[in-house]
């Protein structure tokens, strides 16, 4: 049985403020729902316990459908080649 008593009120919205996130639970504020790629540095170090392993979600990578690559609208673009990135 694991027991999570969190000192203080924090609330940070999904996909916001990731590194207040990582910060909050390195100092031992809560248990933190993130992806293990932006965990894995805090993981390796010790500074976070994984939890759940068993219960985690396997992420093959971000997925973006569009109807044509031949008319593409500049800002489509623009963000499939930041994806890329």
């Amino acid at each position: 049985m694991v027991r999570v008593e969190p000192t203080g009120p924090l609330v940070v919205q999904p996909g916001a403020a990731s590194d207040v996130k990582v910060s909050a639970a390195i100092a031992g504020l809560g248990i933190i729902y993130l992806f293990e790629d932006r965990l894995s540095d805090a993981i390796a170090q010790g500074a976070l316990v994984p939890v759940l392993e068993s219960w985690w979600q396997s992420f093959s990578g971000p997925f973006l459908y569009f109807s044509s690559r031949r008319l593409m609208p500049a800002p489509l673009r623009a963000f499939v080649d930041f994806i890329k990135r």
